[in-house]
This record gives structure tokens, C-alpha cells and sequence, in this order.
């Protein structure tokens, strides 16, 4: 089972930027594709970005230009670069396997004031 732990959520104004960091265990890290993926109140939960083992990216039409996803094969980890946010980016972010597995991290929340 892979254990995840995400960080680096926060508080912050309209249009700053956080980067939130994945660290992952076991060993098969290198050969899964990962996401993040965020839960909003009240909406359900919604895949933001996923990043295949070659490093493959793929994005949400609506963040693609705004969030980079990038992974550390040698660091088992997995990154969310967040430029100008705006507060409907206000969710808790998870990263989890892609499609995702039943096992959820605590995740990370992050909260953009207007």
C-alpha cells in the first residue's frame, strides 16, 4: 500500500502562488501515474492534474496554464506549482495514484481570500 502525505497548503490572496509537495513510500512509486486532486465545500472531488511515470502531463481545461505538475522519481515525490489563485481554488488538495486507489492521505488545505 502506498503511504501519502501531502503539504505546503495555506492562506493566501488572490492571485498568489503556493507549491504543494506529495512524498510517497514503497517502491512502486516510479511506475504509477499520480495526481492531485481537490475537494471544494459542498462539491465533490475533482482531478486537477496527473503526471503518467514518463512525466506525461495531463491538466483540467480550466487550470491548464495557471498549475504545473511535476514528480521526482528519485524523491518518490510528486509537486503542484499553483500560480495566480483565485479563491474558487479554495479546496482541500490531495495527490493520489491515477485513476485514483481507495486510499486517501489527509490531504492539504488551501484557502485563497479575495
Amino acid at each position: 500500500q502506498v503511504h501519502l502525505v501531502e503539504s505546503g497548503g495555506d492562506l493566501v490572496q488572490a492571485g498568489g502562488s503556493l507549491r504543494l509537495t506529495c512524498a510517497s513510500s514503497g517502491t512502486l512509486f516510479r511506475f504509477l501515474s499520480m495526481a492531485w486532486y481537490r475537494q471544494a465545500p459542498g462539491k465533490q472531488r475533482e482531478l486537477v492534474a496527473s503526471i503518467a511515470p514518463d512525466s506525461t502531463t495531463h491538466y483540467e481545461a480550466s487550470l491548464k496554464g495557471r498549475f504545473t505538475i511535476t514528480r521526482d522519481n528519485a524523491k518518490n515525490t510528486v509537486t503542484l506549482q499553483m500560480n495566480n489563485l483565485q479563491p474558487d481554488d479554495t479546496a482541500v488538495y490531495y495527490c493520489n495514484q491515477y485513476p485514483s486507489s481507495n486510499y486517501w492521505g489527509r490531504g492539504t488545505q488551501v484557502t485563497v481570500s479575495s
